[in-house]
């Protein structure tokens, strides 16, 4: 899945999308997270949070 793929996807907007691929230490708001791991799920439903973020 490509970064737009997941972005437009998951309905975030190109900013979020961009920090949350290429920045380790960001960490996006709940809802943002609650948004990505629904479109991370389709691929993989055994997908945690802690999979992607410290949290």
């Amino acid at each position: 899945m490509t970064q737009e793929e997941l972005r437009e996807a998951a309905k975030i907007g190109r900013n979020t999308a961009s920090r949350v691929c290429s920045d380790p230490e960001y960490t996006p708001s709940a809802s943002t997270i609650k948004k990505l791991m629904k479109v991370v799920r389709r691929v993989d439903p055994n997908a945690k949070v802690d999979d992607f973020f410290d949290m």
